[in-house]
């Protein structure tokens, strides 16, 4: 039987993952999609007044078990995907693309939700009613509802390319990461790496048959190579093998389908009524429009530019001093020689930092924090199936004892992942109006740390450590939901505040507090030095500005690429290089391309959109300077960020939530103290 089909016999109706095969998932799909268009059918011919009980709230109930099925295959395509699932994909996709215009596109639907739109004010309505029918009106328009049938035809034919196109990046990206290795067998190229990268280069030798060591350009491989490999030669060939990834003429080039999806993306804004694609995004941001996210990115590209050339200078000089006077630093160079730059200044080597951050004890010592600000507790409970061997399954309890949610971990790299770290959901969270049930979320944390070899557990840098703050900010988000409606529960918020809550968590990976509750030798027992934290905690905005630029740069690009007015037919190197030039204080190498592998703006929910992390830091600044002023572990004030901000989703509008928990706007000026900018 499918798995799909019935209710999950599972602890807390967890997904049956032991149960799904391959062929479960079209005929899951196509029963999810009938069983929706019946239910809109249901809704458009009720002959009743349309109201928001018989209208609106059977509107977002509809589609649950074809949530449940693509939620899944979605997911799965990212976490643990093979090639039989991508074909899948590219026939799945179009025929969701579809169903989805059907809905968005119907104008008896639309009619009857307008008509409850127009009729609001005599509903009755609470303030989460008001806002889930504000929302769901708009998506409508947004999503073509007032085209002429001529322009919805167009419509569906774009947005179907947009899926496929979408999917092919994503695809040809993690496809061409897998393909490529750097196969070695003279010991002498592997002078300066650390222990643990060797070790790691040779069980992936082994893994593959053969003799000596092999790096790819998956992050936990190719990140050290780049710090510490002597060899320069070699350290400019991997980094061009990275960077020139999906530029090659083979079927895993993405010059075209960036193109694509630029143009397409531009046809529908256009279509919609709107000049450019940043328009049309923008309208639903925190930012509102180009013009606020063009000056915060102006202001801190003005803040921070001078600090970050002072910082190459200092790489520069430290380079000559190291290799001769003629020495020019390439981009190549900048990872190695910020480290030994880092390590002169401050003694401090990430490879002599790892032994304390061994995964299980970052584990306890990143949930440990949760227990400490909210009183929440994670227990493993292995009857809860997984993915993946790799996977663990956590019931997360409430301070009260009650159950909160499910929460998965996935921490290291394979051929089936895609690269990076993010937090997705297999469940969110609602409130069951007939029952009063509050239905809890199954929250998943997906990264690509540092993995355990036959000599030594899994043993993180102090960056990996950053990013499970950063992920598990979001799983909070998540987890703390408690609202009525799912399409407003958890994350489901404005794009330039969702990383709020995982920025603000990155915090307090330099907290010597935090940091002396897990941080401890993995074979000693020793507890991280003070002399080591303090390296740590005095390390923390080195190179600041230049990681601002770098930043900048992608938001930049993003800018460039979606506030265009015209179909671009241009060069696509040649305009990414014009486009961030004013962030760019290091050469730019030939035949190197970032737009192609660019996933965060092509195949993710990006577009217009990369400033939000910029955006969200200033919050992040903000908030955290009040947790500083009442204590970093400050159960009142940690309450009121929960109350506020993470339990709330998108009930309100963002700037409502944050200034109820601060008091205030935020400026910029946290920020730029927090990074030595200002004083």
């Amino acid at each position: 039987m499918n798995p799909f089909f019935s209710k999950y016999d599972t602890p807390h109706g967890t997904v049956p993952f032991h149960l799904i095969k391959l062929e479960d998932y079209e005929p899951a799909i196509v029963e999810g999609m009938a069983r929706q268009k019946a239910e809109i059918d249901a809704i458009v011919n009720n002959p009743e007044i349309p109201t928001f009980a018989n209208t609106i709230e059977p509107y977002e109930l509809s589609g649950e078990m074809l949530n449940r099925v693509s939620t899944v295959f979605g997911n799965q395509l990212s976490a643990n995907t093979n090639p039989k699932l991508q074909d899948l994909a590219n026939k799945l996709m179009p025929m969701l693309s579809e169903h989805e215009n059907d809905i968005s596109l119907n104008p008896q639907l639309f009619a009857r939700i307008k008509a409850v739109y127009d009729n609001r004010a005599n509903e009755q309505l609470n303030r989460e009613q008001l806002k889930l029918l504000e929302d769901i009106y708009i998506g409508f328009t947004r999503n073509g509802a007032n085209l002429s049938e001529e322009q919805k035809a167009t419509f569906r034919e774009i947005t179907m390319q947009l899926s496929l196109l979408s999917l092919q990046f994503s695809n040809n990206l993690l496809n061409e990461t897998n393909v490529y290795q750097l196969h070695l067998t003279d010991p002498n190229q592997l002078q300066g790496l650390p222990e643990s990268a060797i070790e790691a280069a040779k069980e992936a030798a082994q893994q593959k048959g053969l003799e000596g060591w092999i790096f790819t350009l998956k992050a936990p491989s190719f990140s050290p190579f780049m710090m510490y490999a002597d060899h320069r030669e070699l350290r400019q060939e991997l980094y061009m093998a990275y960077h020139t990834r999906c530029t090659h003429n083979n079927e895993y080039n993405n010059i075209e389908v960036v193109k694509q999806l630029v143009n397409l993306r531009l046809k529908v804004a256009q279509l919609l009524g709107y000049n450019t694609y940043a328009d049309y995004v923008l309208e639903r941001r925190m930012a509102q429009d180009k013009q606020h996210v063009y000056q915060l990115e102006n202001d801190l590209l003005a803040a921070y530019k001078q600090t970050a050339l002072q910082e190459l200078e200092e790489m520069q000089s430290l380079a000559r001093e190291l290799e001769g006077d003629d020495f020019e630093l390439m981009p190549w160079d900048l990872g190695y020689y910020a480290h030994k730059l880092k390590e002169r200044k401050f003694d401090l080597d990430n490879e002599k930092l790892r032994p304390y951050f061994e995964l299980e004890h970052v584990k306890q010592g990143v949930f440990g924090l949760a227990t400490r600000l909210y009183g929440i507790t994670f227990k493993p409970n292995k009857d809860i199936p997984v993915y993946h061997p790799d996977v663990e399954a956590f019931e997360v309890f409430d301070k009260d004892g009650s159950f909160l949610a499910v929460l998965y971990t996935d921490f290291h790299p394979r051929d089936g992942k895609q690269g990076g770290a993010w937090m997705t959901s297999y469940k969110e969270q609602w409130i069951d109006r007939k029952t009063g049930e509050n239905s809890r979320p199954h929250v998943s944390l997906v990264m690509n740390f540092t993995k355990p070899t036959k000599q030594k557990p899994a043993l993180l840098t102090h960056g990996e450590v950053n990013t499970f703050l950063h992920e598990f900010g979001h799983s909070l988000h998540a987890m703390f939901a408690n609202t009525t409606y799912q399409s407003l529960s958890g994350t489901n918020v404005y794009w330039d505040f969702v990383e709020l809550p995982s920025q603000f968590m990155e915090n307090y990976a330099v907290e010597k507090e935090f940091l002396h509750t897990f941080a401890k030798h993995y074979k000693t027992g020793e507890l991280l030095p003070d002399e080591l934290v303090q390296r740590i905690f005095d390390a923390q905005n080195f190179n600041v500005g230049y990681a601002c630029l770098r930043q900048l740069s992608f938001g930049f690009l993003d800018m460039a690429w979606y506030t265009r007015k015209e179909v671009f037919e241009g060069d696509v190197m040649d305009y990414e290089r014009e486009a961030w030039q004013p962030t760019q204080i290091m050469p730019q190498v030939d035949g190197t391309c970032m737009s192609v592998q660019f996933s965060h703006i092509f195949s993710g929910g990006y577009a217009a959109g990369y400033y939000s992390y910029k955006w969200a830091e200033v919050l992040d600044a903000d908030a955290f300077a009040l947790f500083k002023e009442q204590g970093i572990f400050n159960q009142t004030t940690a309450a009121s960020f929960r109350e506020n901000i993470l339990s709330k989703g998108g009930t309100e509008h963002p700037m409502t939530l944050y200034k109820r928990f601060r008091g205030q706007e935020p400026t910029i000026d946290a920020l730029l103290i927090r990074n030595g900018i200002k004083r």
